[in-house]
């Protein structure tokens, strides 16, 4: 429970930094290019240090390796006030410290996925991951309305409010107890570091999985640009971009919910790639809407498809990973999450810069259920899969 707890208000803060960080680096700059770096630059460095983080999980003590993480996040917010109180706050600083938040995400997220298993046995994992998924879903949506409604007092209340969060979940964290037993000395090599890669390439149900999330949500993910649609398309404040940043999480919170009470059992497979093309579809609509509500609602559905995919996705890399390779296999898969996300959110500022925010996420969201559709012949595997632990 303390871990779940020290995540809702990690996650919470998290969000809340990267919603303030995005408002402040538009009002500096106004420019969508520079919204796309902003996740260029948290995708590089995570890109680089995964495979040995992975590493580095696998043999230490992993809830420690969380509070760290929690720790140096809160520090880049400290600055972050710092720098607004000041009048220090640049472009260059925000992406200076965007490469910090990436670095730092190497370790966190794997280390937070092998965690989990620890605490709980094999057959409760896929309700532990709803319920897991559930909290974080509702970090989602308190952390970006509230860093909306905390813009009100000023950006620096925004950033303060997220050091006072990091500082209570890396606590949290800190008092974890569970069995670590630390593996037998093992020489660092490339075999050993590749080892994750090596694991996934070889199960093609899981390569499949973790490869249809970065493709889909690489093309199909619009967050990078809420503040332009926010602003210039919507015409709502800050206010509005904390409820659109909120948006999925609903959806994907309602999910959750009911995924905790009526588990996917069947046909798992094909469940996963028609939630993907329905989220492909929810972009469409969210490209092409003038109405707020619309688009709020768009998103919600997105968060709610996309749920159906976390949960399935991280369930089955899990279920099929034994505890020794869980950190590595973890690496991995937190490299094709980082790149659906930071990356994506480069291709999005980049692709607004030629076609326009509206044609980037219109030609996202049908790149995606392109992407679902050629899956089902891709890996057949992943498509009939019926159930998420196989029949003994």
């Amino acid at each position: 429970m303390r871990l779940w707890v020290a995540r809702l208000f990690g996650t919470a803060a998290s969000q809340m930094l990267l919603v303030a960080i995005g408002w402040h680096m538009y009002e500096l700059t106004g420019s969508a290019w520079d919204l796309g770096l902003v996740g260029l630059y948290q995708f590089v460095p995570a890109l680089l240090l995964a495979l040995l983080a992975g590493h580095v999980v696998d043999r230490r003590h992993r809830g420690r390796i969380v509070a760290a993480c929690f720790s140096v996040q809160g520090a880049v917010a400290l600055v972050l006030l710092l720098a607004v109180q000041l009048r220090h706050d640049s472009r260059g600083l925000l992406l200076g410290l965007s490469l910090v938040l990436g670095a730092v995400r190497a370790f966190q997220m794997p280390a937070q996925q092998a965690l989990t298993p620890l605490l709980v046995p094999p057959m409760m994992l896929p309700r532990a991951m709803a319920f897991s998924s559930a909290g974080m879903q509702g970090a989602i949506i308190g952390g970006p309305a509230l860093g909306g409604l905390l813009f009100v007092a000023g950006m620096g209340v925004v950033y303060g409010a997220a050091v006072a969060f990091f500082v209570l979940a890396a606590a949290l964290v800190l008092r974890l107890r569970y069995a670590h037993m630390p593996p037998a000395r093992e020489p660092v090599t490339l075999r050993t570091v590749l080892a994750g890669v090596d694991f996934i390439w070889n199960r093609k149900p899981v390569l499949g999985a973790v490869s249809l999330d970065l493709f889909a949500v690489l093309l199909g993910g619009a967050v990078a640009l809420l503040p332009i649609y926010a602003k210039d398309i919507l015409h709502t404040g800050p206010w509005g971009l904390g409820l659109l940043r909120g948006a999925p999480a609903v959806g994907a919170l309602a999910m959750s919910i009911l995924l905790t009470r009526r588990p996917i059992e069947r046909h798992v497979g094909r469940t996963l790639l028609m939630a993907v093309g329905l989220f492909g579809v929810c972009m469409v609509v969210f490209g092409f809407s003038r109405s707020f509500a619309v688009s709020l609602v768009a998103l919600a559905v997105s968060g709610g498809a996309d749920m159906v995919n976390v949960v399935i996705r991280q369930t089955l890399v899990q279920l099929e990973t034994p505890d020794a390779m869980r950190g590595r296999v973890s690496a991995v898969n937190s490299i094709f999450i980082g790149a659906s996300n930071q990356l994506g959110e480069f291709e999005s500022g980049a692709t607004a810069a030629l076609l326009g925010p509206v044609g980037s996420v219109v030609a996202g969201g049908v790149g995606t259920v392109l992407v679902a559709l050629a899956w089902f012949r891709l890996f057949p595997s992943l498509a009939q899969r019926d159930r998420l632990v196989k029949a003994s």
